[in-house]
């Protein structure tokens, strides 16, 4: 065996040495993990039980509505005045529309931008 042989030997058992280490430092990371998540677990409030669960109201089941919606309207700039500020605006409810018809988009649209459609020709 020559010494060049001998000192490749060397190197790569030292490197394989190296890996070993890293790969027992990354389990005990691992394992040091699941410790930490199963104390975590073990400190949380039991889950409820069946009879703390929800229940249905006593009238049953909340059904569907279907309405139309309208938005209320942006208040007018007044002349010579500065704009409304979004800090100035209240919450924008919604109110029930009059029409019954719902909306429908153009015929041959997705109804989308990029829905995937052919687009009104």
């Amino acid at each position: 065996m020559s010494t060049a042989s001998t000192q490749l030997a060397a190197a790569s058992g030292l490197m394989s040495l190296v890996l070993f280490i890293v790969a027992v430092g990354v389990l005990a990371l691992l394992a040091g993990g699941f410790w930490m998540t199963s104390r975590v677990k073990y400190s949380e409030s039991p889950r409820p039980r069946p009879e703390e669960q929800p229940t249905l109201p006593p009238e049953g089941p909340v059904g569907e509505v279907r309405e139309n919606r309208e938005s209320q309207e942006v208040p007018v700039m007044p002349e010579g005045g500065r704009p409304l500020t979004p800090y100035e605006l209240s919450n924008m409810d919604t109110r029930p529309s009059a029409s019954k018809d719902r909306p429908r988009w153009s015929r041959g649209s997705s109804g989308s931008f990029g829905g995937g459609g052919l687009g009104a020709h």
